[in-house]
């Protein structure tokens, strides 16, 4: 089935005969970019966009990825704070958003002479809130879904991933920092910076899945369950860091980590 799958989406990304990917490193974008530079060869160019929401550290990881399928690639950046309907942070921010980002990857494809854009949404991703599916979907032929059309899972997407040997194959998701906070709270350089900090410091520290979540200055940290032993052994280094860096209070989330934990009030 997977197999299956893999040449499905091989002739759909081929049949666009030259694309940009919306790629930020992850999964989801490698695999597109992987098979794309497959299929299409200088005709596929991986686009990062950089803004303050995306992590250093992912950056880091989209340029050791793209480096390892051999696609060319190209990072743009974009001051996403200054669009008051994403700095404002209301729950449709995600939709200014990839508004925003969308067109600067139309500019870029216009500007290569390329046809489409390609993009990673999958099937599994109506089980969670995600507003920006509606930009992609006003786009219309601009942008193209992939796994949409073929009804690829995230499964499925880590089962190809591992079929074309990709490193990030078992990546854990980085949603943008800007998921950290509450709807409603607005968004600042030096708060994003912050919590950035802070979860590169856990990083450090040896855990994998998490989140520092920023409530007006009070972190609140969602570790694996299975972590949380470990994490209050390391309590003090952890509390002295984050106050060093702005936190005033320091908290740890009983209930572990989860994705999307700031929209279960929505």
């Amino acid at each position: 089935m997977v197999n299956e799958k893999l040449e499905l989406l091989k002739k759909g990304i081929s049949e666009k005969e030259s694309v940009i990917i919306a790629f930020s490193g992850g999964v989801d974008s490698s695999v597109l970019a992987s098979i794309a530079y497959s299929v299409l060869g200088k005709k596929a160019v991986a686009v990062t966009i950089k803004n303050h929401s995306f992590p250093e550290r992912e950056l880091g990881c989209a340029k050791w990825v793209a480096e390892e399928i051999g696609i060319d690639h190209m990072i743009v950046y974009l001051d996403e704070l200054s669009f008051p309907l994403i700095s404002e942070n209301s729950p449709n921010r995600c939709y200014y958003c990839k508004k925003e980002i969308i067109g600067v990857l139309n500019s870029v494809k216009g500007k290569l002479g390329f046809n489409v854009i390609i993009e990673g949404s999958n099937a599994s991703d109506s089980c969670s809130y995600r507003p920006g599916k509606r930009a992609i979907e006003e786009a219309g032929d601009k942008v193209y879904s992939p796994y949409i059309e073929f009804d690829v899972t995230k499964d499925e997407i880590r089962q190809i991933a591992k079929e074309l040997r990709l490193s990030v194959a078992s990546k854990s998701p980085s949603p943008c920092l800007a998921s950290r906070f509450p709807y409603g709270d607005a968004l600042t350089e030096e708060g994003i910076k912050r919590v950035e900090m802070a979860e590169d410091f856990l990083i450090k520290l040896g855990f994998e899945e998490l989140r520092v979540r920023d409530h007006k200055g009070i972190a609140r940290i969602e570790v694996h369950p299975d972590d949380l032993v470990s994490l209050l052994g390391m309590r003090e280094d952890v509390v002295s860091y984050l106050k060093s860096i702005g936190f005033s209070y320091v908290t740890l989330d009983m209930k572990g980590f989860r994705s999307g934990s700031m929209d279960e009030i929505l």
